[in-house]
């Protein structure tokens, strides 16, 4: 069984610890930080391809779930650890891929020097393109980490086009080629992106159409739900740990130097492997049937990040344990991440109160509902239609209070606890299972 005593994320939790951020964004900001950091370092064969550690991580709350919090620690962290592939806070699409591709050159090579091997299909020369690439297959991966507490700010606004190339780009091997806009191309050799962004239910909303739901991108990432803690309020949080700081450089400087190449499963963990895959149950939402295709990925992604987090050569057993109940609590709360993200026009003012009804445990009556939405909606009918809608959907209940009076509740959804061999919910934090209900 996989414990996390030693191994970087008890202590990465030790040291991002005392204050206001949840654990859950602290910890799946360690894991996407510790991706970055590893880069190409190590992989998974699986059948012809091969996976890597790299992450696509969204921390969604709302404000002030203290999102940027947790980004900027974990970033700080690899950054003083000697990583410095980061990419720009904003930008463009086809400024980030020429950042890119200049990324996949040695630190020795000038501009000039990128040119004259037509990194960008243009230069002197009689080399084809075939040449190019032959040549751009030498040059060290092109590694970028998007820590972006606004991810907006770096995505932009219904971008689908940009949200495309990054969801391309999350499992692509050998060099990716791009034509610009000015008939120039790019070539990025094995591209390796990590993105940590920061977002709320409605500002994902404002980037992305209903119609990103069913594109690759949307099932290439992994939504991390976390909520404002009422009784976890810090006003003067401590220093950072300088003792734990150094420890974990030290520990990430060691993981990156000793865990280097193929990492293969031990017989007991692919058995597991197999039997998760065959038998789990889907996210009980439809937003999320094109993340299932790709679930088997994302665990085994997961599976290489824990496995090197302990300086592992083979992912154990525990491993897949250890990956499988993170990634098994975080999915519980995915729905809660999008809110009600979707086609229906009134998703909106809907995300709106079902978002009212969660900020405290007591029963809403219709009309104090009403005075939070009456400038959203023409007529109350509206607002009961909208109601109605919830309750057949099973997100709220009607609750009497008396004979004469009643409002409105959620249905609470509790993570899964029935038994399972491929759960371990004491790998969580207390602050985790409590907020899971697994207390």
């Amino acid at each position: 069984m996989a414990t996390e005593q030693d191994s970087f994320f008890s202590l990465y939790l030790q040291y991002a610890d005392n204050n206001e951020a949840p654990a859950i964004f602290h910890r799946w900001s360690a894991i996407t930080a510790l991706a970055a950091y590893l880069g190409r370092n190590l992989h998974f064969q699986h059948g012809h391809f091969s996976y890597y550690p790299n992450q696509y991580v969204l921390l969604i709350g709302s404000p002030g779930a203290k999102k940027s919090s947790a980004i900027k620690i974990a970033s700080k962290l690899i950054r003083d650890a000697g990583f410095n592939s980061f990419a720009a806070r904003k930008t463009r699409q086809e400024k980030f891929l020429r950042d890119l591709a200049e990324a996949g050159s040695t630190d020795s090579d000038s501009i000039d020097a990128v040119l004259d091997q037509n990194l960008f299909g243009d230069s002197a020369g009689d080399m084809d393109s075939s040449d190019t690439i032959a040549n751009s297959m030498l040059k060290p991966p092109a590694e970028c980490f998007i820590a972006a507490d606004e991810f907006n700010n770096f995505i932009g606004q219904g971008n689908l086009d940009f949200a495309s190339i990054l969801g391309e780009l999350w499992d692509f091997e050998g060099v990716f080629d791009y034509r610009l806009q000015n008939s120039k191309s790019v070539y990025i050799p094995h591209p390796t992106i990590n993105i940590l962004g920061g977002n709320t239910p409605t500002a994902f909303s404002e980037a992305f159409p209903p119609t990103a739901i069913g594109q690759g991108w949307f099932s290439r990432l992994l939504l991390i739900y976390g909520e404002k803690l009422e009784y976890k309020r810090v006003t003067f949080p401590p220093k950072p740990d300088q003792n734990l700081q150094r420890e974990l450089i030290a520990l990430l400087v060691r993981i990156k130097a000793a865990i280097v190449g193929e990492i293969e499963l031990t017989p007991t963990a692919e058995k597991l492997v197999d039997t998760v895959y065959q038998s789990r149950e889907p996210i009980d939402d439809v937003r999320f049937d094109g993340y299932e295709n790709r679930r088997l990925s994302h665990l085994l992604k997961l599976a290489l990040v824990i496995t090197a987090s302990r300086l592992g050569r083979e992912i154990t057993e525990g491993d897949v344990i250890h990956a499988n109940t993170i990634l098994t609590y975080a999915e519980n709360m995915m729905p809660k991440a999008l809110g009600e993200f979707g086609a229906a026009k009134n998703s909106k003012v809907t995300h709106k109160i079902m978002t009212l009804l969660e900020s405290q445990a007591r029963v809403f009556p219709l009309l104090e509902i009403w005075r939070h939405v009456h400038q959203d909606l023409e007529r109350r009918e509206q607002l009961v239609e909208i109601l109605s809608n919830l309750a057949a959907a099973d997100k709220i209940v009607f609750q009497k209070t008396d004979s004469k009076h009643g409002g409105y509740l959620p249905i609470k959804r509790r993570q899964k606890t029935e038994e399972d061999s491929a759960l371990d919910w004491s790998l969580l934090t207390d602050e985790e299972r409590l907020v899971g209900g697994l207390n």
